[in-house]
């Protein structure tokens, strides 16, 4: 995360405009070219559109995250579309409708993992794993923000495994091992790596039988809060592949109903939580983010198997421009009163891939 300063001293009219903005429809387009033109010569220069971004990326309490200039400089390209250097009305038109607008009035969906009793209480209790996390622990700050924050859209999602499943150790003598797996099928154990013959060869750990169709073990925990209208995405279907990511089974062969859900919704920011959190919440934490969405993982919300890998799903989160936070900044968020950098600039990544690709 970048380094979040006071904002000391330097408070203009323009330093709050955002946040003014965020609740009146009056602040127009034009009203903010105007409010950060000092000069008054019809462009906004590096120096301006720095002073955009401190008035943007700030949290509720009025501090300042910063951004570093090399990011402020890769930002500001994006909008110059004819690379001279500043921002003309046009080129902020463009700015406010893709970029401004977004990051201070997000559509946000909120996508709760595998919170489901197996991974709880069940055969795959991940308080037995190394990590030693209780499952049980995610839900009450799960439904607190059920509770308080106003999501744009609410998504469940659930492991639902036929059970001839490749990933259950005890179907292994039922597929063939590639010659280059690690173990055979009589030294395998549970949380061993396999491949597969296939074709392709494919790689696979080995869980406990786990979250079985239409058993107990695949049930949503009793004490989740589940909400009207919310949406359940079912994953880990086929029986010769498994499915981590909410998005995509691990072959990338199939996506879920969730891809077009979320283009339907126009979804700009997914909160991500649950279970495992090295697993199937980390697995779809990194492809909302490849996939270009404004992705924020909710620690406390989230338990896992291994604390090693834990922390790989940190980095790989933050390193992309994500974000993670823990539960009690969510509704700031959300409401557009808390609104960071690394969001912005992931944003303005993705607008910069689409000109690429559009002008190709």
């Amino acid at each position: 995360m970048e380094n979040e300063r006071s904002d000391s001293g330097d408070v203009t009219a323009e330093t709050y405009w955002f946040d003014r903005y965020n609740t009146e429809e009056t602040f127009d387009m034009d009203a903010c070219f105007r409010a950060f033109d000092k000069d008054g010569d019809g462009y906004l220069n590096f120096s301006e559109f720095h002073s955009v971004c401190r008035a943007l990326f700030r949290n509720d309490k009025g501090k300042i995250y910063s951004m570093e200039p090399k990011k402020l400089q890769d930002v500001l390209s994006v909008f110059d579309r004819n690379k001279d250097g500043q921002i003309d009305r046009e080129e902020f038109a463009f700015c406010w409708n893709n970029w401004i607008k977004k990051i201070v009035r997000p559509v946000s969906v909120f996508l709760v993992v595998d919170v489901q009793n197996d991974f709880i209480s069940g055969t795959l209790n991940i308080s037995h794993c190394s990590a030693r996390q209780n499952g049980a622990e995610v839900v009450e700050p799960i439904n607190r923000l059920l509770e308080t924050v106003e999501f744009d859209a609410v998504f469940y999602s659930l492991d639902w495994h036929p059970s001839d499943h490749v990933s259950f150790i005890d179907n292994l003598p039922q597929r063939k091992l590639h010659e280059s797996s690690p173990v055979s099928t009589e030294e395998a154990k549970t949380y061993d790596t396999v491949v597969f013959e296939g074709p392709p060869p494919m790689k696979q750990r080995l869980w406990p039988r786990h979250c079985v169709q239409d058993s107990w073990g695949a049930e949503l925990h009793k004490d989740l809060k589940i909400v009207e209208k919310s949406i359940k995405v079912c994953k880990g279907t086929n029986p010769e592949v498994d499915s981590y990511s909410v998005f995509w089974d691990n072959k990338k062969l199939t996506e879920t109903t969730l891809v077009s859900q979320l283009q339907e919704k126009n979804a700009t920011d997914i909160y991500i939580c649950g279970l495992a959190y090295d697993v199937c919440v980390g697995a779809t934490a990194a492809d909302a983010l490849a996939i270009g969405y404004r992705t924020i993982l909710i620690d406390d919300c989230s338990r896992g198997v291994d604390l090693k890998d834990i922390e790989k799903t940190k980095n790989t989160v933050t390193s992309n421009n994500g974000v993670i936070v823990d539960s009690s900044q969510v509704k700031a968020m959300v409401e557009g009163r808390d609104r960071r950098p690394e969001l912005g600039y992931k944003l303005a990544m993705e607008l910069k891939g689409a000109i690429s690709h559009k002008s190709t």
